[in-house]
């Protein structure tokens, strides 16, 4: 059984941090079932493990939290849907690439709900959107913007810390980092796209895709 989580308002990222550290410490010792937490946080910064100093353009703008997650520097905020994944990946294939794909897919198939469609790109951590709408770039090639990020982190093989996915944050506080590291590309939200999508219709969306996009939890026998 996975347990979904919803909160409302703004939670702050330091307590956030302490239940996904409690939540798989249980999960692991089989006193607690798998989560998924939805929920927003005021405006922050995250450093992932990969993160580059320079990276931070503007460190006075908002609190920066130091991670242990993977990937580089992020964005949380009002109007971004946060779903934690409390999972465990032992007993979900024992294969943490897959588990991040799995990860994707589930951004995608639940961005294609919109009609959205979200892709992969090589060397590109996260989901990204073509837009056809904008002029070409430099190279002559559709712009692409980022509409979600992943980073994960697996403590005995139960992973915590999760995705985002931008509902309708302020693309403005994106300014003061260079997010995960890329500079070419910018950043967008499926109300930036034009669609009137709202925070309730995305988390109907996840919980609805969810099941088919990520590999089923196989219970340990014998």
């Amino acid at each position: 059984m996975v347990e979904w989580i919803t909160t409302d308002g703004l939670t702050d990222y330091a307590q956030a941090e302490a239940f996904m550290e409690d939540r798989a410490h249980a999960i692991h010792r089989g006193e607690a079932d798998e989560c998924i937490w939805l929920l927003e946080h005021p405006p922050l910064y995250t450093a992932g493990t990969s993160a580059k100093p320079a990276d931070l353009v503007d460190p006075d703008r908002f609190p920066v939290h130091t991670t242990k997650r993977g990937g580089q520097y992020t964005y949380h905020g009002p109007g971004q849907r946060i779903a934690y994944v409390m999972l465990d990946v032992g007993k979900r294939g024992h294969d943490v690439r897959r588990f991040v794909q799995d990860l994707e897919n589930w951004v995608i198939a639940t961005l294609a709900e919109f009609n959205v469609k979200g892709e992969i790109r090589d060397g590109r951590v996260g989901v990204w959107v073509q837009r056809d709408d904008e002029p070409l770039n430099a190279l002559g090639q559709p712009a692409e913007d980022k509409i979600a990020a992943l980073g994960i982190r697996l403590r005995k093989w139960v992973s915590f810390h999760g995705l985002s996915i931008n509902v309708e944050p302020d693309l403005k506080h994106f300014n003061g980092i260079v997010p995960c590291g890329i500079t070419e590309h910018g950043v967008t939200s499926l109300v930036d796209l034009g669609l009137p999508v709202t925070m309730d219709d995305v988390d109907v969306a996840l919980r609805k895709t969810f099941d088919s996009s990520v590999t089923p939890y196989t219970p340990e026998t014998g």
